[in-house]
């Protein structure tokens, strides 16, 4: 009995490997910031809110073969592998634009694992889950809601939405660059088919969780606060899909707490603050991308926002700074949690080939970025 509790134990913590680490993390930093109310202030619970709307409407939607149905349809349209990989991570990019890169990676992560499983193309699950992963934080950066950092500084330095879109299109379009090269170069142009029988899933319940998916995208664009919304959403699931409720990644959900907790705790040290504040003299660009990578995107925006009135650099920087390590957005815990969900002991597999591609990704984008403000200045 106790080997079999030590066994369970022991696979879930690999389970949930990244929620342990924040835990730590934060453990940790409330030794030299003690809880007090302003830990209050950590926590975006509209992201928060949002996260579990969309995790649990994610979950109906699986369970009624939503995402299995569209995946056929979308091998029927695009009939080569390069052709259904490039859709894929293309529909993730530009969701990202619209509904936030979370909410994106939430919705269609799902879908680019239906299309391979039932095509037999699981040699490129890694590859299509991080190019999804750098699709949607790079695509988000276009739009003031795209990223959450995105309008945490385009509300705090009252940027003009065109000025915003300026400043953000050459990562963008060389982002946009990068991402289709390498989709030419990796995957090749094999021909596909769906090896399972059409499914089509149950009309009005479909049509009642994709009410509720609307319901949540309304959310994200604050036309409904969260706080109507989820009560809402929650309430229907609980009557007409508890499954969903049951299904619902929780460990992901507190490795975002847990998170909030740890750079809150960090923004409050004096010498890690002065220690930004030298940084930023330096150069805001550079050194906005380097603390993405140690404290996520969305805390160093608003960590470096309290030291600089150049928000244009800034701005770049916490973007393209999204992509690198795996804590540098709090987005690609969601990619890396959701293929382990499917690959339980492909972690490290993963881990190095998403390095690989972040971290040439990031190079080639803060380089170009750098020489552009070189040639501007």
């Amino acid at each position: 009995m106790k080997c079999k509790f030590l066994k369970c134990a022991g696979k879930s913590a690999r389970k949930n490997a990244v929620m342990l680490i924040a835990l730590f993390l934060a453990v940790v930093t409330c030794f030299f910031i003690p809880p007090d109310r302003q830990y209050l202030e950590y926590f975006d619970f509209r992201t928060l809110s949002c996260l579990l709307a969309v995790l649990a409407i994610v979950c109906a939607l699986k369970n009624v073969n939503f995402f299995y149905f569209l995946a056929q349809q979308t091998v029927k349209r695009f009939k080569t592998t390069r052709a259904s990989v490039l859709a894929l991570i293309y529909i993730t990019f530009i969701g990202s634009m619209l509904i936030a890169n979370d909410m994106a990676l939430l919705t269609f992560l799902p879908l680019g694992y239906i299309v391979l499983t039932g095509t037999k193309k699981e040699k490129h699950m890694i590859f299509v889950f991080v190019m999804q992963n750098i699709a949607a934080n790079l695509g988000g950066m276009l739009t003031p809601f795209g990223n959450p950092q995105n309008l945490y500084l385009y509300s705090k330095f009252n940027i003009p939405t065109l000025e915003f879109m300026k400043i953000m299109a050459i990562p963008f379009a060389l982002s946009v660059l990068l991402i289709t090269a390498c989709c030419f170069i990796f995957v090749k142009k094999e021909p596909l088919t769906f090896e399972a029988e059409t499914v089509r899933p149950e009309p009005k319940r479909t049509a009642l969780y994709l009410t509720l998916f609307a319901l949540s995208i309304v959310m994200v664009f604050r036309a409904i606060p969260y706080w109507i919304g989820l009560p809402v959403i929650l309430v229907i699931l609980l009557i007409f899909e508890r499954k969903a409720l049951l299904s619902v990644d929780y460990p992901l959900l507190f490795t975002f707490v847990f998170f909030f907790i740890f750079a809150g705790n960090l923004a409050r040290i004096n010498a890690i603050r002065a220690f930004f504040s030298h940084l930023l003299g330096l150069n805001t660009l550079l050194f906005s991308v380097l603390s993405c990578q140690i404290i996520s995107n969305v805390p160093s925006a608003i960590l470096l926002s309290q030291f600089t009135e150049n928000y244009a650099p800034l701005l770049i920087g916490v973007n393209i700074g999204g992509v690198g390590t795996l804590i540098s957005s709090l987005a690609s815990l969601i990619t890396f949690r959701e293929y382990c969900s499917h690959n339980p002991h492909g972690g490290a597999k993963y881990l190095g080939i998403f390095s690989a591609f972040n971290f040439s990704f990031l190079i080639i984008l803060t380089g170009a970025m750098l020489l552009s403000e070189l040639a501007f200045t």
